[in-house]
């Protein structure tokens, strides 16, 4: 795997900790970004580095907040290091949006490998999509309906790649709600959500509600 041009966004406030693992990335190929704190690492997230490794202790913020926050701005890819090995904590930061969990101590080989993993999973959901006259760019988080940029929240985008994907096929609601939140939530926020979508998606109409089975996308 060609990993040159990778760029890390390492976020790890113990500088000891971060320097090391900063050598270690770079004689493995990689570029690395680094960051002490929640609000550096969201300042560096600008720059557009191709995965984030993110400590979930930090000063200014746990990791999680931050991760939070990285959900909302991009869809790079998470792996989190952490010295807490509950089973609840990994799956915290799984329903936050990380991408993979290791858990302190590892060791180098192990962590290139989740990252090598996480970037070509990554990768391989990143292709192009489309669907009539839709265009989805994952890797940016954009849609296109013919040449027009939707505007869509992270949450309508992700609902939109979902209904993509499965192009005139119903999902039920139920579906809808694991794909992109995680786990089930009010009804309420997902029609919330769809209604944004439906006015952003515009004439002629392409998402439909089947009344008691779910949605489709079809023209």
């Amino acid at each position: 795997m060609e990993i040159v041009s990778v760029r890390v966004l390492l976020v790890e406030d113990d500088r000891g900790v971060r320097e090391a693992l900063k050598l270690g990335l770079e004689l493995e190929g990689y570029t690395v970004l680094e960051a002490s704190n929640g609000p550096e690492c969201l300042r560096k997230l600008e720059e557009g580095p191709d995965a984030v490794i993110l400590d979930v202790l930090m000063p200014g913020g746990d990791g999680f907040g931050v991760l939070r926050e990285i959900r909302r701005k991009s869809s790079v890819p998470v792996l989190m290091l952490t010295a807490l090995d509950e089973v609840e904590w990994r799956v915290k930061g799984l329903k936050e949006g990380a991408d993979d969990y290791l858990v302190k101590p590892y060791a180098l080989p192990e962590l290139v490998a989740r990252l090598e993993a996480v970037l070509r999973r990554t990768r391989r959901e990143d292709a192009i999509l489309s669907y009539a006259d839709l265009t989805l760019y994952p890797a940016k988080m954009e849609a296109r309906r013919a040449e027009r940029v939707l505007e869509l929240s992270p949450k309508a985008f992700l609902l939109l790649k979902c209904l993509v994907e499965h192009a005139e096929r119903i999902l039920p609601k139920e579906t809808l709600m694991q794909r992109v939140w995680g786990e089930e939530v009010e009804p309420n926020t997902l029609e919330v959500h769809l209604s944004a979508l439906r006015r952003a998606l515009g004439e002629p109409p392409l998402l439909h509600t089947l009344r008691g089975h779910g949605y489709i996308l079809r023209k």
